[in-house]
C-alpha cells in the first residue's frame, strides 16, 4: 500500500540560495519549502544549496553549481527541480534549457497548493487569476517561427506572433476573472453589512499557515472543518457561531494561512477574502508554539496586518500547542495566553480572555431593570457580556452589570432605561 502511494508522489530536488549569514533561518526557509513540497504531493529526493552575496541573474545559482544540479538530476531523475525563491522569466528560461526536469519556483509551487485546495467559486476564480498574473511575464515563444498569416486584405505580412496571441488571450482571461470576482466580491460585502446591521461581534483568526487555527476554530464553533497537518489546510474563510462563556454569541471567521514571502499576485488576489480580517471586531492572531521558528512565523504575520491596515482593531495572541512547546520559547506580548487547543480547559481560559480584552472596547453598564422586560434582560445575556444580575425583591427589578458595545441598539435603550 505505501509503495502505491510513492508511485504516485513527483520526484523533486529543492535549490536553494543563501545570501546572509542566518544559517538557521536559511535551514528553516528550505525546511518550509520541503514541506510545501509534500503538501504538493511531492517526495524530495536531495537538496542542493549555495552561499552567495547575489543571486545569479542568469541562472539563480553559479555555474559550477548548475553543473552539480545536472548531475544530481542524472543521479535521482526527478520529475521537478523546484526553487526556494520567486524566479525571473529569463532564470527560468536558462535553467529549463539544460535541465530535463520541470523546473517551478516557491511562488508557482503555493500557487499549485492553493489550485488543489480552493473549494468555493471565490477560491478558485482568486486562485485563477493570480496564476495568471504570474503566468504572464513568464511566456515564451519562438518568434515569427510560429507567426501565423492572415487571409485577406490588412492581414498580410508576419501576423501576430502565438506568443502575442496567448498573452492577448490571457489578458482576456484576467479581465474576465475580475468581472466575475466583482460579482462574488459583491456577494461577500453583502454579507459583511448584513452582520454589521445585525450587530453581531466578529472575532477573525490570523496566523501562520499550520499554526493551529482550524483545529482552534473547530474546537470553538464545533464546525468541522478540514484540518490537517499540512501547510495551507484551509484557503477558503468559514465563519461559525461561537458562544463565549458568558453568553455571548459572535461570529468567528477561519482564514487563509499565511506565510514568508508569500506571493504578491496571491495577497492582491485574496484581497476580498483578507478583507474578513479587516471588517472584524477582534483578531486572534495565533502562533505555533513548538516550532522553532515561531518568532520569525510571528513577524510575518505582523506585517502582512499592517499591510491591511488594521492596526485599530485589538489583537490577543495565542500561543498554541502549549503541549509541545519549543524549549526556547518565550513570548513577546503581553496580551497572550498559551493554550493547547485539545485542552477543554484552555479552551475556557481563552474564552475568558477575549471577553476580558473585548471588555476595553465596550462601554460599563450598571442598572435596574423591570422584572416585565424579561425580552430584554434575555437578550442582554446573547449580546452584551453580562458580569451579575441579582433580583431586587423590594424594588421588583433586576440590577445588572455588565459591558456592551457603544454601536449596538440595545445601548440607546439601556441608556433610556438609566436615565428614566
Amino acid at each position: 500500500m505505501t509503495f502505491e502511494t510513492n508511485q504516485e508522489l513527483e520526484r523533486v530536488i529543492l535549490v536553494g540560495c543563501q545570501l546572509h549569514d542566518d544559517d538557521e533561518r536559511f535551514e528553516y526557509s528550505m525546511d518550509e519549502l520541503a514541506s510545501l513540497t509534500k503538501t504538493a504531493q511531492g517526495e524530495v529526493l536531495a537538496r542542493l544549496t549555495q552561499k552567495r552575496d547575489r543571486i545569479h541573474p542568469a541562472t539563480y545559482i553559479g555555474k559550477g553549481k548548475v553543473e552539480e544540479l545536472l548531475s544530481l538530476e542524472q543521479e535521482f531523475e526527478p520529475d521537478l527541480v523546484v526553487f526556494n525563491d520567486e524566479l525571473s522569466p529569463s532564470q527560468i528560461r536558462n535553467l529549463s534549457s539544460q535541465l530535463s526536469a520541470r523546473v517551478i519556483d516557491r511562488t508557482q509551487l503555493i500557487l499549485d497548493i492553493f489550485a488543489g485546495r480552493a473549494q468555493t467559486k471565490e477560491g478558485k476564480l482568486q486562485v485563477e487569476l493570480a496564476q495568471l498574473n504570474y503566468l504572464l511575464p513568464r511566456l515564451v515563444g519562438q518568434g515569427t517561427a510560429l507567426s501565423r498569416l492572415g487571409g485577406g486584405i490588412g492581414t498580410r505580412g508576419p501576423g501576430e506572433t502565438k506568443l502575442e496571441s496567448d498573452r492577448r488571450h490571457i489578458r482576456r482571461k484576467i479581465d474576465e476573472i475580475k468581472r466575475q470576482l466583482k460579482t462574488v466580491v459583491s456577494h461577500r460585502e453583502r454579507y459583511r453589512e448584513r452582520r454589521k446591521r445585525n450587530h453581531v461581534y466578529q472575532i477573525a483568526i490570523v496566523g501562520y499557515t499550520n499554526a493551529g487555527k482550524s483545529t482552534l476554530f473547530n474546537r470553538l464553533t464545533e464546525a468541522g472543518i478540514f484540518e490537517e497537518d499540512l501547510l495551507f489546510a484551509t484557503l477558503d474563510p468559514t465563519t461559525r457561531q461561537y458562544t463565549l462563556p458568558c453568553g455571548l454569541t459572535t461570529l468567528l471567521t477561519d482564514t487563509v494561512g499565511f506565510i514568508q514571502d508569500l506571493p504578491t499576485t496571491l495577497v492582491a488576489a485574496f484581497r476580498s477574502t483578507l478583507e474578513e480580517v479587516t471588517e472584524a471586531d477582534f483578531i486572534l492572531h495565533v502562533v505555533d508554539s513548538g516550532n522553532p521558528d515561531y518568532n520569525n512565523h510571528e513577524q510575518t504575520v505582523h506585517k502582512l496586518l499592517e499591510e491591511l491596515e488594521v492596526a485599530d482593531i485589538p489583537v490577543l495572541t495565542v500561543y498554541n500547542k502549549r503541549d509541545i512547546q519549543h524549549e526556547l520559547f518565550v513570548p513577546t506580548t503581553s496580551t497572550s495566553i498559551s493554550v493547547s487547543a485539545f485542552d477543554q480547559e484552555d479552551l475556557i481560559r481563552l474564552g475568558e480572555e477575549i471577553q476580558k480584552e473585548m471588555k476595553h472596547e465596550m462601554e460599563f453598564f450598571h442598572l435596574l431593570i423591570p422584572a416585565c422586560e424579561g425580552k430584554l434582560l434575555a437578550e442582554l445575556k446573547t449580546v452584551s457580556i453580562v458580569e451579575s444580575i441579582k433580583f431586587k425583591e423590594d424594588l421588583e427589578k433586576y440590577e445588572c452589570k455588565g459591558y456592551i458595545a457603544k454601536e449596538h441598539p440595545i445601548y440607546k435603550q439601556l441608556r433610556m432605561i438609566d436615565e428614566s
